[in-house]
């Protein structure tokens, strides 16, 4: 199994928070928010990881060079495209096996995580259950299975919130590969990587199935309010694991 991290945004959301480091670099109880996605991949058993860098994208190399099992793909377009475009970028140098897709920024309850890597649809999507804000990646679901992706979803029809981190199986890493090229061709530069789990469920003939997160913690960084929910709400269990790798 494979991972692959998007982490080639600025995050200028955040204000001066990011004027020196990416937002990934920024600290939650002593560690880097990069950090406990790394030690929850070599938690569980995940030693294969691609990160997508843009922004500040040399403190990601010098880190890769501390770890042999990262190798950074840096993105020289990361301030004119969208999450797919860096997609796009890394795409070949991705095996077709299972992979965990994830943002640098967002972090999740090992509970979450590893239910994750034990998924078996084609794509396995966490989702938080609740009523959802205009900005938040929605969805809609039919006997179980995610029929739609996207912020564009009205609030009314959406169910839950995506929470920014999937499982894709090797079956479908190549028809997710098609579809990026494929939306990168009709030239949808800002387009998100939800976009081309549309495409594979509007094709049909694949489980793209729901792991509801009961709730549990997580949260994505993409403003100061978020950073501060972070800092504030980083489960012992996923410190613990930070703690037990930050050697390795």
């Amino acid at each position: 199994m494979q991972a692959i991290i998007m982490a080639a945004g600025r995050g200028s959301r955040l204000g001066n928070l990011t004027d020196n480091i990416p937002k990934a670099f920024l600290k939650a109880r002593e560690h880097r928010l990069i950090d406990y996605n790394l030690s929850l991949l070599r938690e569980n058993g995940i030693a294969d990881i691609k990160i997508v860098t843009g922004y500040k994208a040399e403190l990601y190399e010098n880190l890769a060079k501390e770890h042999a099992e990262i190798t950074c793909i840096y993105n020289p377009f990361y301030e004119y495209c969208n999450v797919l475009g860096s997609f796009y970028m890394a795409q070949d140098k991705l095996k077709d096996e299972d992979t965990i897709y994830l943002h640098a920024d967002t972090l999740c309850d090992p509970a979450i995580f590893k239910k994750l890597v034990q998924g078996t649809g084609d794509i396995v999507m966490p989702v938080d259950f609740k009523p959802c804000d205009k900005e938040a990646m929605k969805i809609t679901t039919k006997d179980g299975q995610v029929i739609k992706i996207s912020k564009e979803i009205p609030k009314a029809e959406a169910e839950g919130e995506f929470i920014g981190m999937a499982k894709l199986s090797g079956k479908v890493m190549p028809v997710i590969k098609a579809a990026c090229r494929k939306l990168m061709r009709e030239g949808c530069l800002n387009s998100y990587f939800e976009d081309a789990i549309q495409v594979v469920i509007d094709e049909g003939g694949y489980r793209v199935l729901t792991l509801s997160t009961e709730k549990r913690f997580w949260g994505e960084v993409d403003f100061e309010e978020d950073y501060r929910y972070v800092k504030d709400n980083v489960p012992d269990t996923l410190w613990q694991i930070a703690e037990r790798h930050k050697n390795d």
